[in-house]
């Protein structure tokens, strides 16, 4: 099988890998009301049911990361793919609170594995189709989302949601097989534009040196910066807008579907529309992929702001506006990795990108449990407004601060790898 044609192949497993992933790690929403009312808990409990989680994924991010840029990244997903089927199912048969508590917090082991999947799609893509192809690639969690929603709201009520954990769990079993007989590694680097048609490329090792080199580059602090806030809207948004309809703004449970699907779907085309005008301009200008971040935050904040304030009984205009807020969401999420990627040198990609996963992590695992106190004191309204317009205004002042030293850096990393092209040539070349 030829590169090109290996690349598609190993797109599509991970692809198909992220999609249920994302399916059984946002089944938490849809599936809140039901699991409220299994174990009498309130807002605020269920809120730290998915912080357990985010602080356990945060903590091994790092891990992850090292482990990806020394190891066989194939065979590490394999394995995290194995540990997502076996921590749904032991969530699934626990009967208490806490040890639901505990078992859900262990799904976070897994939920931190995608920094190898990403450095090892970055070596078969270049960066000109990298923000399109990571944004295809966070097509997954949307369409994940609506997946579960789907399973949550036709299966919820016939099965339970501890059946549809069972399903999901045993899925992650069989992609763990998958992965580990279907992916191979590559070289690190490869699809650099600095060793295109090479058939042979030097071997770069991680080193502790220049891992601590990714902390002296401004630009890319910036981007783990804004990562602390950047995640808090999604992580609110996905985990308490079903309460939100059903309680404050009185949707049934057709009215809620009618209006999540279609936000559901825009807000996935949005990923690869962000990612393709991130890659469009970063063609005309190195600063392309940070203006389109910008962009979509401080629209996502206008939005939102709009559509929550809308009149409880013009259902019409709320649906619509909520859906044009979904649209320009996740317009800086695969700007972020394609960015962190453009500075970063390949060796130690997994590790620059569970440094920011990480951050995000750690202030994310605070927004459901943030929410959940807000509204226990105020509103579902008043907690979403206050978190999603504060972390997307916080964010663009990041990017735009970004703007400065992202292009010196990304010209940096385009002088170390031609000078290691040239070092690689046989002699006499």
């Amino acid at each position: 099988m030829d590169v090109l044609k290996r690349r598609w192949h190993v797109f599509a497993i991970f692809f198909v890998f992220m999609l249920l992933h994302q399916s059984d790690k946002l089944l938490i929403g849809p599936l809140t009301e039901s699991i409220q009312l299994d174990f009498g808990l309130n807002n605020t409990q269920m809120g730290a049911v998915s912080t357990g989680a985010l602080i356990v994924g945060a903590i091994c991010y790092p891990l992850w990361g090292y482990f990806y840029d020394r190891y066989s990244r194939p065979k590490l997903l394999a394995l995290a793919s194995l540990i997502w089927g076996a921590t749904t199912w032991l969530s699934s048969v626990v009967t208490s609170y806490p040890a639901f508590v505990a078992t859900r917090a262990s799904t976070g082991i897994d939920d931190s594995s995608y920094p190898g999947l990403y450095s090892l799609i970055s070596d078969y893509f270049g960066p000109k189709l990298r923000g399109r192809i990571f944004g295809l690639l966070e097509l997954t969690a949307p369409l994940g989302y609506l997946i579960g929603m789907i399973l949550a709201m036709l299966l919820g009520g016939v099965i339970g949601w501890r059946s549809i954990f069972y399903i999901t769990g045993s899925l992650g079993i069989v992609l763990a097989v998958v992965i580990f007989f279907g992916v191979k590694d590559v070289p690190r680097g490869q699809s650099e534009p600095e060793f295109e048609n090479r058939e042979e490329i030097a071997i770069y090792k991680f080193k502790w040196s220049t891992a601590r080199d990714l902390f002296k580059k401004p630009g890319l602090l910036l981007m783990f910066a804004q990562g602390f806030f950047g995640v808090f809207p999604w992580n609110v948004i996905t985990y308490w807008i079903f309460k939100y309809l059903s309680t404050e703004r009185h949707f049934n449970d057709n009215q809620v579907l009618m209006t999540m699907v279609p936000a559901v779907l825009v807000l996935a085309i949005g990923y690869p529309i962000g990612g393709a005008l991130g890659d469009w301009l970063f063609k005309r200008t190195s600063r392309g992929r940070l203006i389109v971040a910008t962009g979509g935050v401080l629209m996502g904040a206008l939005m939102l702001f709009i559509s929550l304030n809308i009149p409880i009984e013009n259902t019409l205009l709320f649906s619509v506006m909520f859906m044009l807020t979904a649209l320009f969401i996740p317009f800086a999420a695969p700007n972020v990795i394609s960015t962190v990627y453009d500075v970063t040198l390949p060796e130690v990609r997994s590790s620059a990108l569970a440094v920011q996963y990480f951050i995000e992590s750690a202030g994310a695992a605070s927004a459901p449990l943030l929410a959940g106190i807000i509204s226990d004191n105020s509103s579902l309204q008043s907690a979403m407004l206050i978190i999603c317009i504060t972390a997307w205004i916080l964010c663009g002042i990041a990017f735009f601060a970004a703007t400065f030293f992202v292009p010196k850096e990304i010209k940096a990393l385009r002088n170390s790898m031609k000078e290691r092209a040239e070092s690689s040539l046989p002699a006499g070349q």
